[in-house]
């Protein structure tokens, strides 16, 4: 391919993508294709010669479209936002033109010095503390996911463990306190965290160790809890060396007790805590959610992934350290046919040692065009149009508690929320013991345990109805035992419109199946007289590797009643 060529092809390819954009909402947001249907479209290998471009480009519709779930759909309201824009897309065809692997800053020293630069525009706009500047010891850097920051952290933090717990001993003795510390170490994270941290110290060859997050908490970890789990490590021989605070769990969004853990750190100094700020980061460029950020310089790194809510492509993590030195003395490897004047003078930054990778893509460059082109004030009105968005849906849900309950606190746009079941009864008392005696039985002896078990089943049922229709795609939790429903619109094609109208493919779905199951009709709401929510053991039993989310796989179903037992599958959104 020619420039002339290039060029004609060009051309063609943004009318497609433009084409696309402006269509995507006529999509079935979700692809429903079944495993292994490309090999079947596809030869069995290369073309002995080139193609046409004409050629190749007609199989993108005809084969690619097919096995695609389109995450930029307003439509898609599932996991969290997968943010594209079209400045974005400019910096990526940019970044490919410029092809470097850029990791020394002499291999190109714009794609490093601008990555710096823009690293410290978005701190300053998210009002980060100075600490996390590179004009201080601290600066940012670009993973490629959160869960990449998350490990390049881990791994920092347990050299500088080991490193600072065995400074009062030297040469062999040294090196013997850490390996028999080394065994010892162990990784905190929220039950509620994602699932990257567990993976993080699989890859760092450490434990891990959950704290408790309570319901009663709105699944937020409070610093006492976090004590309690780092003070019974300890009794059991344990060395706790890092934990994942979250600035928005995936399940819920919640934010965690950031002043209670920062005041359990005084009395653990060398604990490295990372702020996993993947998707709820980005409202801190909103001075209204800027308090959170009060006891940031107590941690020692954050991460904010602008390509979820930020409007840039993926992949851009943001990751930002307090001591850089900390993150360099873990990851830095200096072979001679990397070495050179510059990097020897102390003066550059050469990105290789932030992180895993040694060869980095230039992508400060599609956040310098999405910074220059929406500017702060574009960007934090994209932010509050979501949460007001957000805020709509929970008064339409809020509308019809015969049919909804909101499980948690809504929080940065998300709403979660559960389908009320009925008793299949004729009406009976209102009150909490008459209400339980519909469905007591002689195979119900825990009538809180059936409401509950009824309520999973229920709400899991309509879930998986409304992902196989296709016109809407949302994605489940477990969460303290209840199978939940997630729902947040935060992509740039989102507006009212579409919340309005998932909102009534939910009421639509849920009478439907209430009717299907005979409960619709004249049916009472089961009730403990809060909020519709029965108490009792009846829970779903989804595994949820870390994040939240599950795929929601469930078995056995008759006459109304489910065992509620769901298979869960956790999802890496990154």
């Amino acid at each position: 391919m020619d420039t002339k060529q290039f060029r004609e092809a060009a051309h063609s390819a943004i009318d497609e993508i433009c084409n696309y954009y402006d269509t995507i909402e006529e999509r079935r947001v979700l692809s429903n294709v079944e495993p292994g249907y490309l090999k079947k479209l596809l030869p069995n290998g290369a073309p002995q010669e080139g193609e046409k471009w004409e050629d190749i480009q007609k199989d993108i519709e005809a084969k690619i479209m097919p096995g695609l779930t389109h995450w930029q759909s307003p439509n898609f309201m599932a996991f969290f936002p997968g943010s594209s824009t079209y400045p974005s897309i400019l910096g990526e065809l940019y970044s490919a033109a410029f092809t470097a692997p850029a990791f020394n800053w002499i291999c190109s020293p714009a794609i490093t010095e601008l990555e710096t630069i823009v690293l410290d525009w978005l701190a300053q706009m998210m009002h980060l503390p100075e600490c996390y500047l590179s004009t201080n010891e601290g600066g940012g850097v670009i993973q490629g996911s959160a869960s990449e920051a998350i490990a390049s952290s881990m791994v920092a933090a347990r050299d500088r463990y080991l490193r600072e717990s065995n400074a009062h001993l030297h040469g062999e003795e040294r090196e013997q306190g850490i390996a028999n510390m080394r065994s010892r170490l162990v990784a905190l994270g929220s039950e509620m965290s994602h699932s990257s941290t567990q993976k993080a110290a699989l890859i760092a060859g450490t434990k891990y160790r959950s704290v408790p997050a309570r319901a009663e908490d709105d699944f937020s970890m409070r610093g006492s809890v976090f004590r309690e789990t780092l003070e019974q490590c300890k009794r059991e021989g344990l060395e706790p060396f890092y934990l994942t605070a979250t600035l928005g769990t995936t399940a819920t969004c919640a934010v965690d007790d950031f002043e209670g853990i920062a005041e359990v750190l005084k009395d653990y100094p060398l604990i490295w805590t990372h702020v996993d700020a993947a998707y709820a980061g980005a409202a801190l460029i909103c001075e209204e959610y800027q308090h959170h950020t009060k006891y940031l310089d107590a941690f020692d790194s954050f991460d904010i992934n602008m390509h979820k809510w930020l409007m840039t492509n993926f992949d851009a993590s943001c990751m930002y350290v307090k001591r850089r030195r900390d993150l360099i003395e873990a990851l830095s490897i200096t072979p001679s046919y990397l070495r050179n004047q510059y990097s020897d003078s102390g003066l550059v930054t050469d990105y290789r040692d932030w992180g895993i990778p040694l060869g980095r893509r230039f992508r400060a460059i599609k956040i310098w065009f999405v910074l220059r082109t929406y500017g702060v004030d574009g960007l934090k009105a994209h932010i509050r149009n979501h949460v007001n968005l957000g805020d709509m849906f929970v008064g339409l849900v809020r509308s019809r508690p015969d049919l909804f309950r909101i499980l948690t606190k809504p929080a940065f746009a998300l709403t979660v929320l559960t389908v009320v079941p009925r008793a299949a009864t004729a009406p009976i008392s209102s009150d909490t013991t008459g209400s339980m005696e519909a469905y007591t039985n002689d195979f119900t002896p825990d009538a809180g345990s059936q409401v509950t078990m009824d309520a999973n089943a229920l709400t899991k049922e309509v879930y998986e109805t409304i992902n196989a229709r296709g016109e809407i795609f949302l994605t489940s939790s477990v969460i303290g035992g209840d199978y939940a429903i997630r729902i947040v619109s935060a992509n740039p094609k989102a507006d009212a419109k579409h919340l309005r109208r998932a909102f009534d493919i939910l009421v639509n779905t849920a009478e439907e199946i209430l009717e299907k199951e005979g409960g619709l009709k004249g049916a009472p709401l089961l009730t403990n007289g809060v909020n519709g929510h029965a108490n009792g053991n009846g829970h779903a039993n989804g595994h949820v590797n870390g994040n939240g989310i599950t795929n929601g796989l469930a078995n056995g179903h008759a006459n109304g009643h489910t065992n509620g037992t769901s298979n869960g599958v956790s999802h890496n959104a990154g």
